[in-house]
């Protein structure tokens, strides 16, 4: 195990892994929040078109 944490953090192709690793877990994140904000907006406009449809029938 200790082998695998030196050739992770110091050789060029562990180095690479760990920035592939984590853009991933930032990308994964941002689009998570990007879709449960859009969906929530998306909800709420849903609500509000619905509200002002029953009001004005």
């Amino acid at each position: 195990m200790q082998e695998l944490m030196k050739e992770l953090f110091t050789t060029d192709i562990g180095l690479l892994s760990l920035f592939t690793i984590g853009f991933v877990l930032v990308i994964g994140i941002y689009i998570y929040n990007f879709v449960r904000r859009h969906v929530a907006e998306d909800t709420a406009a849903h609500m509000h078109d619905e509200d002002t449809h029953k009001i004005s029938h």
